[in-house]
């Protein structure tokens, strides 16, 4: 694994266990020589990862649409800031770069971009890791939206392993170097029609 994004907040939510696990998560990173594709703010739990991978000599590449330039802030000291036209151009050019997805806390935008990428490999049209850093517990209500989604048939078992947990940077990264995807019918495309 080179490179693994990570989805998370702007804000530094309310507790600053949430800040001290993104800063772990960069550490990890930089030591493992991962580097870090993210949304390119400079604020919240998102400065605090890209900073923590920066003080540790890692490789950081910022994604932003040019309209949340200003709203959250563009970190001015990446390794790379690539300004992108649509929210949706920053998702793809993201998973473009990445071998794997983390999602650390955050707000309706972190969710959005976790649930995007996991219906991906849902769907078969990637085969990348999918992780939940769940620091503090966070996503404690979400792990068990998806017990409940697989125990009302809504969300196959197979499918409910491609969400991987753990509360810390070690264990999820270890995890993402054993990660073997499941069997998932791919779908034919118009293009291959």
């Amino acid at each position: 694994m080179k490179k693994l994004a990570v989805f998370c907040g702007s804000s530094n939510g309310a507790s600053d266990v949430y800040i001290e696990g993104a800063k772990n998560l960069g550490k990890e990173l930089a030591k493992r020589d991962i580097a870090l594709v993210y949304g390119g703010a400079s604020v919240g739990i998102m400065g605090a990862v890209a900073d923590s991978v920066l003080d540790e000599g890692g490789h950081v590449i910022g994604v932003m649409p040019s309209f949340l330039d200003n709203r959250e802030i563009a970190h001015k000291n990446l390794s790379e800031l690539i300004i992108v036209d649509s929210m949706h151009e920053r998702k793809a050019k993201m998973a473009d770069l990445a071998d794997g997805f983390i999602a650390l806390p955050g707000g309706p935008g972190t969710l959005e971009e976790f649930f995007e990428i996991f219906t991906w490999a849902q769907l078969g049209l990637h085969h990348k890791p999918c992780g939940l850093l769940n620091i503090n517990h966070y996503y404690d209500p979400l792990i068990a939206l998806f017990n409940h989604m697989t125990e009302e048939q809504f969300l196959h078992e197979k499918y409910r392993t491609l969400a991987l947990v753990d509360n810390d940077p070690k264990g999820i990264l270890d995890k993402f170097n054993t990660y073997e995807p499941p069997t998932v019918k791919t779908y034919i495309t118009e293009k291959q029609i």
